[in-house]
């Protein structure tokens, strides 16, 4: 239970950080990596930060951990091996609240455990032979929500109102119904996108769309999406919001990593139409971007396993800083960011 103790500590003993404010038109020119843990038997797909040094991670072998970078000394704080009877879940998505930590495995069964500090404990199940999900976040301390593959006519999401205590799914009544071949990928924890009440799901496949809530998913419309589409590796790997007007989304095809057709869009009437950026030109696939913070929605990072990207112009040109590949990146500010992949969990700095 000490180790519980200290996993919540780490979610949310800490403040949030005040960033000191860069000016969008100031480009990165470099970026410095300095890896935190290396381990060739690592896999993470699912990382989140909390406040200006933690960050906590979940991993395809089960496992939860956490660590902290204080005055530029890394310390691994808490490592766990979570197990159900004989079944080692492999982790895609991780999320927290003020009560909790909690971190979704993706396949039959499904399985979202409750990391608290009185006990861990299983709050979700889905044996579904399909079951396969992908990504997970909160918009408060109460209300959370998962997303996965489809196991009817529409996409899986699960919903909590309850502060994680249960999780509800949400009736294909009320969601849009999927296209032939549509489903999400699980590829980074950020099919999906939260500013305030509003939710933007990304899904891909043979058809790539974005799902929209604008009341915490009570209610659901669809939009459909330029993006490359039309094979089971193709579509939206990867979406993120600056506010409610401003989003992108990254992906391609997975196997071809070099195409650069059609694999970046961008909104600024909040999802309802995308525009192909950069059509053409690298970066090729990714499998995650993010908004660099305080940036007025010009900056933008994207990794995968063939390298790091950066965009100073709300993703119009694209600039190539590093071929170190990783799955996943959250900010920590509007210059550092950890980012995670196969076999390591590290620290980026750009500048």
């Amino acid at each position: 239970m000490k180790h519980l103790a200290i996993l919540v500590l780490l979610f949310f003993g800490v403040v949030s950080c005040k960033s000191e404010i860069t000016q969008p038109d100031k480009k990165f020119s470099t970026i410095e990596i300095e890896h935190l843990i290396q381990d060739s038997l690592l896999n993470v797909r699912a990382l989140e930060v909390y406040g200006d040094s933690f960050a906590c991670f979940a991993t395809s072998k089960g496992e939860i951990g956490a660590f902290s970078v204080d005055n530029g000394i890394f310390e691994l704080e808490f490592l766990v091996q979570q197990k159900y009877d004989s079944i080692i879940p492999n982790f895609r998505s991780i999320a927290a609240n003020s009560e909790g930590g909690f971190a979704l495995g993706i396949g039959n069964p499904a399985l979202l455990f409750s990391v608290e500090t009185s006990n861990e404990r299983i709050v979700y199940q889905d044996n579904h032979p399909k079951a396969f999900y992908d990504s997970m976040e909160f918009w408060n301390d109460n209300e959370g929500i998962a997303i996965g593959d489809p196991t009817d006519d529409c996409i899986s999401v699960i919903i909590t109102r309850d502060a994680g205590e249960t999780w509800n799914k949400l009736s294909c009544d009320v969601l849009p119904k999927i296209k032939d071949g549509e489903a999400a990928f699980a590829a980074s924890d950020t099919n999906i996108a939260i500013v305030g009440d509003h939710t933007w799901v990304a899904t891909g496949g043979k058809s790539s769309r974005i799902l929209y809530s604008p009341d915490k998913g009570n209610t659901w419309k669809v939009y459909d999406t330029p993006i490359i589409q039309g094979k089971e590796t193709t579509g939206m790997y990867s979406i993120d919001f600056y506010d409610k007007k401003n989003g992108f989304a990254i992906g391609g095809d997975y196997t071809k990593p070099k195409d650069t057709i059609a694999n970046k869009i961008r909104t600024s009437d909040g999802g309802k139409t995308w525009q192909v950026v950069a059509d053409g030109k690298s970066p090729g696939y990714r499998s995650c971007v993010q908004y660099v913070p305080n940036s007025d929605a010009k900056k933008l990072v994207a990794v995968g396993f063939k390298g790091i990207d950066y965009s100073n112009d709300a993703g119009n040109t694209w600039e190539h800083l590093s071929d170190e590949g990783f799955y996943t990146i959250r900010f920590l500010n509007d210059s550092t960011a950890y980012a995670a992949g196969n076999g390591r969990i590290s620290k980026l700095s750009f500048k």
